[in-house]
């Protein structure tokens, strides 16, 4: 499945920010998709995941009560709505899809497919 990330921007503290992923190609509906970041020097980062019918969700601890991940499989999109930013939260967003099961979510190389990622920068 092919995937477009967009929704990044320069936002201040506190503030929110919506990033959609747009699935093409095969049905996203087939696999538990989710969320990675990662900023200049680190390793990327698992941030959420959700499973194939939306019913299960996880989350990076730093994140859990901020972000909320939401799948539309009709619209073949994928949501990550993130508020109470931080400036910690700063990184480059990529979702990723293909996965097998969600239990692996954490884990980046298990995800087969990537979209180009979207910038997301929190001021202080």
């Amino acid at each position: 499945v092919q995937l477009q990330a967009s929704g990044g921007g320069l936002v201040n503290s506190g503030g929110s920010l919506r990033l959609s992923c747009a699935a093409s190609g095969r049905s996203l509906s087939n696999y538990p998709v989710g969320w990675f970041r990662q900023a200049p020097g680190k390793e990327r980062e698992f941030v959420a995941a959700v499973s194939r019918n939306g019913a299960v969700r996880e989350y990076l601890d730093s994140v859990k009560g901020r972000f909320t991940i939401v799948r539309d499989n009709a619209e073949k999109t994928l949501y990550l709505q993130m508020n109470s930013l931080k400036p910690e939260d700063t990184a480059m967003y990529y979702c990723a899809a293909d996965l097998g099961y969600l239990s692996e979510c954490r884990i980046f190389t298990f995800f087969s497919d990537w979209g180009q990622g979207t910038q997301v920068t929190v001021s202080s």
